[in-house]
């Protein structure tokens, strides 16, 4: 595996090689999406596994939370503000395996698409 995934944060580029990685099938994980629809539509890196609006956190929290505890998540945002944001939250409830996606999808040079 990946010793990227070891890391609390991901740069765009160690996103980019993760993300061809896994179509390799060499690392797992979820790549979430924590924007709102309207962001999400207008344009999203391409291998985004869902989108967890930061707004209705309230309401995806505690299901996600059960669902992937174990697994290796890696959030991303516009900026990497709101993914940190949930990231801590997950962290203070016993998820390890999360990452930030640092810089979120504004320093993302790799592929991208529309909704």
């Amino acid at each position: 595996m990946s010793e990227i995934l070891n890391q609390s944060a991901v740069s765009s580029r160690e996103l980019e090689m993760l993300l061809k990685q896994r179509e390799e099938g060499t690392v797992d994980f979820l790549l979430v999406d924590v924007r709102e629809m309207m962001e999400y539509d207008s344009g999203h890196i391409a291998g985004a596994d869902m989108l967890k609006p930061t707004s209705l956190f309230q309401s995806w929290s505690e299901e996600f939370l059960k669902l992937y505890k174990e697994k290796t998540v890696i959030f991303t945002c516009r900026s990497g503000n709101r993914s940190g944001q949930v990231q801590d939250v997950f962290k203070q409830n016993g998820m390890e395996k999360v990452i930030n996606h640092a810089g979120g999808i504004i320093s993302y040079a790799g592929e991208t698409q529309l909704a």
